[in-house]
This record gives C-alpha cells, sequence and structure tokens, in this order.
C-alpha cells in the first residue's frame, strides 16, 4: 500500500527533514521519509558516517519538520531552537502514527511493559488477528508504518510505550491504553515522581474515545497526583489469589501475574472468548534476560533477571526466593532514592557483589544495614567471587536495578555476558 502524508504535513516534507538520533528510531524515520519521496537528514552528537553532529545557523531555518527520538529530552536545546525558528516538533511515535490505518493499543508502565506487549500480541495471532508488536520494544513504530505499507484497517499495532517517548505526544492517538504499575524510575530525566507520572499519564490523555486500564500501583499514584481514573479503568492487580487456570504458565505467580490481569481486563472489554486467552498463556514464553534460570551446579542455581533496570523489578526479583539470594547488581544511575531501595532489599539480599557506577554506593548502604557484600572491577569478577561464596540450595541473581550502559552495550549484552560466564563454570544449562 502507498502511504500518504495528512494534509498538514505535505508542505513540510517539501523542505528536508531533521531527525535528530541516529539509532534504531531515527534510522527508521530516514527511511519512511524517503519512502514519501522526501529528504531526511539525520543529526546525532555521536559522530558516523552520513549523520551531522551539529544543527545549528543555517541549518536551523533550513528545516520546517523535525522528528526527535526517544532520547530527546524536551529541553534539550536542538528542540528548543527547532520550535523558536517555527518548526514544527514531533516525536517518532506522533510521526509514525500519522501513517497508520489500523487500531492501536498502547502499553506502558515501570516494569512488565514489553512482556505485556509480546503477551497481547500473541493472543492476538493465537486467534488469527493481524497484531504486531511496535514501539519501546525495539521495533520503532516508524518501521513497522514502512514494513506493513501503514498497515490494513484490520491490523493491530500493540504499541509499548514509555515516559520518553509519551511525554511530548501530539497526534498519536490510541484505541486502548494499559498501564501495568508506577515506581520509582527515570528520574535522571524526569527530576521527581510527579513529572514521571505526567509523562506516561499524557498516554491516557491521547487515548480518545478509547478505553484505558490501571494496575493498582497506578490508581494509588492517579489519587496522589490529582489525577482521575474512569471507574471502568480500575484493574485490582496485586495481591490476588491464586488462579488454577495460570498453573504452570508464566503467569501463575507475580511479579507476571499482574500483566496478564491486564491483559484480562482488555480482552473482556473487547469482547473476546476468555478461554482463548488462557490457551494463549499456556504457550507463551518470556523474552530473554527477565528472572530466567540458567542453570545449575553443585546445588547453586543461577538465574538471569538483567532487564531488571530498575528498583521496583529487583524488589520483586528478590521477593520471589524463599530464602535470601546472593545478587549481583550495579550499574548507570538514574536517580532515586537508593538508600530507601536498599533498605528493602536488605532483608533478601544474602550477599551483594556490585558492579559499575554504583557500586560503591551500593556497598556502602548494603554495609550500613549489615549486608555483607563486595565491590567488584566488573561482571566476570562478581560472578567468579559469587561462585566461591554460594553454598548448595543458595540462588545467585543477576538482578542489576540500574542501567547497563556504563560497561555494556545494554541490557541484552549485560545478560550474554551473564549466560556467558555462568556457562563457563560447566553448570547444568536449562
Amino acid at each position: 500500500m502507498t502511504l500518504v502524508a495528512p494534509e498538514f504535513i505535505r508542505p513540510l516534507l517539501e523542505h528536508p527533514v531533521a531527525i535528530f538520533g541516529g539509532g534504531v528510531s531515527g534510522c527508521a524515520v530516514l527511511a519512511l521519509v524517503e519512502s514519501l519521496g522526501a529528504k531526511g537528514v539525520i543529526f546525532d552528537e555521536k559522530v558516523a558516517p552520513g549523520v551531522r553532529a551539529e544543527f545549528r545557523g543555517a541549518a536551523v531555518q533550513e528545516h520546517r519538520l523535525v522528528v526527535f527520538s526517544p532520547g530527546f529530552r524536551p529541553t534539550h536545546p536542538w528542540i528548543v531552537a527547532s520550535r523558536a525558528s517555527g518548526a514544527v516538533c514531533l516525536a517518532e511515535l506522533d510521526f509514525a502514527s500519522l501513517f497508520w490505518r489500523g487500531s492501536l493499543i498502547a502499553i506502558t508502565g515501570t516494569n512488565g511493559k514489553t512482556t505485556l506487549t509480546e503477551f497481547l500480541t500473541h493472543a492476538l495471532r493465537s486467534i488469527d488477528r493481524d497484531a504486531c508488536a511496535t514501539g519501546n520494544i525495539g521495533h520503532s513504530f516508524a518501521r513497522l508504518v514502512l514494513e506493513r505499507g501503514g498497515g490494513a484497517p484490520d491490523s493491530v499495532a500493540v504499541c509499548e510505550v514509555s515516559s520518553f517517548q509519551a511525554e511530548m505526544l501530539r497526534y498519536f492517538r490510541a484505541d486502548a491504553a494499559l498501564w501495568t504499575n508506577f515506581a520509582e524510575d527515570h528520574l535522571e530525566r524526569h527530576g521527581k515522581m510527579e513529572d514521571y507520572f505526567l509523562a506516561k499519564w499524557r498516554l491516557f490523555e491521547r487515548t480518545v474515545g478509547g478505553h484505558v486500564f490501571a494496575g493498582t500501583s497506578v490508581q494509588h499514584h492517579a489519587r496522589v497526583f490529582g489525577q482521575t481514573l474512569p471507574s471502568d479503568a480500575l484493574i485490582a492487580t496485586e495481591d490476588q489469589p491464586a488462579d488454577v487456570l495460570l498453573r504452570g504458565t508464566v503467569f501463575a505467580h507475580y511479579p507476571q501475574r499482574e500483566n496478564f490481569l491486564l491483559a484480562a481486563a482488555w480482552w473482556r472489554g473487547a469482547g473476546l472468548r476468555e478461554d482463548s486467552l488462557y490457551a494463549a498463556a499456556a504457550s507463551f514464553s518470556l523474552g530473554s534476560h527477565r528472572l530466567a534460570r540458567v542453570g545449575e551446579r553443585d546445588g547453586v542455581t543461577y538465574w538471569n533477571d538483567s532487564k531488571a533496570t530498575n528498583f521496583h523489578a529487583v524488589e520483586a526479583a528478590v521477593a520471589g526466593f524463599p530464602a535470601p539470594v546472593i545478587l549481583i547488581a550495579g550499574g548507570k544511575s538514574k536517580g532515586g532514592d537508593v538508600a530507601a531501595f536498599v533498605g528493602r532489599i536488605a532483608p533478601h539480599v544474602k550477599h551483594g557483589f556490585f558492579i559499575g557506577d554504583t557500586r560503591n554506593v551500593l556497598a556502602t548502604l548494603c554495609g550500613a544495614r549489615q549486608v555483607s557484600n563486595t565491590v567488584c572491577v566488573d561482571l566476570a569478577e562478581a560472578v567468579g567471587l559469587a561462585v566461591k561464596t554460594a553454598r548448595s540450595g543458595d540462588n545467585v541473581l543477576l538482578s542489576p536495578g540500574f542501567a547497563s550502559f556504563d560497561q555494556f552495550r545494554g541490557y541484552e549484552d549485560r545478560g550474554a555476558q551473564f549466560i556467558t560466564l555462568v556457562n563457563n563454570l560447566g553448570v547444568v544449562l536449562v
């Protein structure tokens, strides 16, 4: 199908489109712009072939349309300069959504949003719906629009939306929005909890005429920050009784149980058969690096939870074990109250091995809580020392609680290195 630009965009495409960010989103936007017969220019402070590293002077006046990647803050000088020049500035999700013909389910949350996005896509496909996972999951909406020619009217885009993506939405419209939970995260960007909450709340505001569903912790913070949710949006997702129909699935226990409850709320609201959702749950498996059992050696079990990049995720992970764990944690700070975090996990940690930029502060705070710990140079040292410390019956858990970009290319790289290190121990792999 041929993509057709909305009328208000067409004059803007007569000028070169400035694309801020040369990563996954930016490259997809460039391809989408070129498919429309327009010219795109990527600007990124990271030097790369075909990328301009400076945006100033004549360049600011040259572009009437700017499309920016999620990594660009609203206060970034390039965005400020573009707006001052009269250019239209759109987030990648906004721009891509202008060309999408199908329906759109938006999913956000501090944790669980990737799993919920993957599960709903899997469940819809299991009943022969044309569903695709997109957004913050690693497959940008612009790329999906390009690949699918804007999609068919009966296509469903299940779009994971981060707070970085949600905070500046203008044209993006969801038919439904699901918000799993809310906890401390990304304060290095948003500054305070209320601003982080309101960034995600923007997604509910863009669900014009659609249905919104909010988990228990979201409801609590909505009250705290003076926001009102419709009564049919209130989904009880915490401390719910066991569901025998989920026995043997990844949703049998928390934290994954929360994701199923949100999916079921939307599923029922859409008039779909609940038995088909349970069938989809039985055939669904979690993506990589999400509290996955790597293997066992000498009675010690090793777990990879590298995707746990915030406090809430680590707290959920350690609380799920019957006894205190040997925890490998640390990384690049994203703000937040580290002391309070350590206080919450301390009862669940037998010994901590700390890596990355936050290793020293974690060690100091754990020491104040009488939690034995060791500061490590890198992940290899942490794994090696954990092996020497662990005894039969122990669980060694990589659940960092922080971003990975101080020592790794991303959480996937961190998790993959952990798996390799554990494999080299000669464990019995799962």
